[in-house]
């Protein structure tokens, strides 16, 4: 299994408590309004079909919603943010992507720095790292709400590449183009979805114990937790056990 996967649960449990609910609103109204620059309707749109997706899917309201799409249209005033895709490496050398959006890019940098600096890391320059991941669609899904064999031949047959299991839950792979038809397909079933977005998974992991993997976390959640960042990814690789220890 990929540290990925693990983390990415870890992260779902986390941005489930009410206590997150304000950050998850502001990441996915950041994600509504970078969307919206390339049209507001979003039959025209995936990306933006799949952040409204993922407003709907947090209890956003829709005026809220409403609001984002007008504030990236430039419809509404406030929608001057810029995307950018911070690299570096982490403890033990694990690579990092971090996706951020800011209106000040000189004090993001500042700041991301220090953070990958206290951890052991460092940021690094464009296209050091990024040819390590693939941008895929990665749905998560409840061990206990399906089987491997009733997820098999649903998500195969809707485009799906890979199935994987971490412990805890499924993790359905697939190319962003068929991100929607196997969320649909999912849904169809009545398969419950965890999470679902257009992530970068990694290529290979590196694996990372003691120090350098409590660093490691450390050094994703202060990432995670800073308001200008939207995903983090890494390619880091730690027992599950382990993990969920210090995680704790």
């Amino acid at each position: 299994m990929s540290g990925h996967s693990k983390w990415a649960t870890i992260k779902h449990k986390k941005a489930a408590a009410d206590a997150k609910r304000g950050k998850i609103f502001t990441r996915i109204i950041k994600e509504i309004m970078i969307a919206a620059r390339n049209g507001g309707d979003p039959d025209s749109n995936p990306r933006l079909r799949t952040a409204i997706a993922a407003a709907k899917a947090v209890s956003m309201p829709a005026d809220n919603i409403k609001r984002a799409i007008m504030r990236g249209t430039g419809e509404l005033e406030g929608g001057q943010l810029e995307e950018v895709m911070f690299e570096g490496y982490g403890p033990g050398g694990a690579a990092v992507l971090v996706q951020a959006a800011t209106d000040n890019r000189n004090r993001t940098v500042s700041e991301l720095r220090h953070l990958f600096s206290k951890q052991g890391g460092n940021l690094a320059e464009q296209g050091a790292v990024a040819w390590m991941f693939e941008r895929k669609s990665q749905i998560l899904i409840d061990a206990s709400k399906a089987t491997e064999d009733q997820l098999m031949g649903i998500v195969l047959d809707a485009g799906a590449d890979d199935l994987r299991n971490d412990g805890s839950h499924w993790e359905v792979l697939s190319p962003p183009e068929a991100h929607e038809t196997v969320l649909a397909a999912l849904h169809q079933a009545g398969i419950e979805t965890a999470s679902a977005q257009i992530a970068m998974i990694p290529k290979n992991t590196v694996k990372l114990e003691g120090k350098n993997a409590a660093n490691m976390l450390k050094l994703a959640e202060a990432l995670e937790e800073h308001d200008d960042v939207q995903n983090v990814y890494s390619n880091f690789d730690i027992d599950e056990k382990e993990m969920e220890a210090l995680a704790g």
